[in-house]
C-alpha cells in the first residue's frame, strides 16, 4: 500500500506492528500520538474502530481505512464513532478483494466484502457519500508487483 501511496504523496511513512519486510516496526495504537496529514491503513478488523478513533485525533487532513464492509454496522460502533463523526465517503468494492493470510491475492472471490471509509476534516459535518468501486478497476489498476510472491496466485 505504501508503494502506491508514494506515487501520489510527497512523503509516506509506513509502519506495522510486526516485521513484514517493509516500513518501521511500530504499534500504531501504542505510544505517543503523532500528527500526520493522512493516516491510510488496512487495520486488523477487530482493531479498526480504535485505529479510526486514533487517526481522527491525530490527522490534519483525514484518514482512510480499508476494512470489512460490516464495519458500518452495529449500534455500539454507531454510538461511539459513526453517529457524531461519520465518514465523508464510503467506497464499496463491487468485486470482492481476495486476501490470503493477510496478503492481497490474485485468487478470488473472497467471502468477505471490503470498502474504503474516508474521513476528510474539511468536509466534517457533511453527509456521507456512498460510491462503488467498479469491478473493472482491478484489471485497470493492478500490476504484477502488487501480489506477494509467497502467496500462490
Amino acid at each position: 500500500m505504501a508503494d502506491v501511496l508514494k506515487e501520489h504523496f510527497r512523503a509516506v511513512a509506513a509502519s506495522d506492528v510486526a516485521d513484514y519486510g517493509y516500513g518501521q516496526i511500530r504499534d500504531y495504537l501504542a505510544g505517543p500520538l503523532r500528527a500526520h496529514d493522512w493516516v491510510i491503513t488496512n487495520p486488523p478488523y477487530v482493531l479498526a474502530e480504535e485505529f479510526a478513533m486514533r487517526a481522527l485525533k491525530s490527522t490534519r487532513v483525514g484518514c482512510a481505512l480499508l476494512t470489512r464492509t460490516v464495519f458500518v454496522e452495529g449500534a455500539g460502533r454507531y454510538e461511539r464513532l459513526l453517529r457524531d463523526d461519520p465518514p465523508t465517503l464510503v467506497a464499496q468494492f463491487v468485486r470482492r478483494v481476495a486476501f490470503v493470510r493477510g496478503e492481497l491475492s490474485r485468487r478470488g472471490p473472497s467471502g468477505v466484502s471490503y470498502a474504503w471509509l474516508v474521513w476528510e476534516r474539511r468536509k466534517k459535518g457533511s453527509s456521507t457519500t456512498m460510491t462503488w468501486i467498479p469491478p473493472e478497476c482491478r484489471e485497470e489498476l493492478e500490476r504484477d508487483g502488487d501480489y506477494d510472491s509467497r502467496v500462490p496466485a
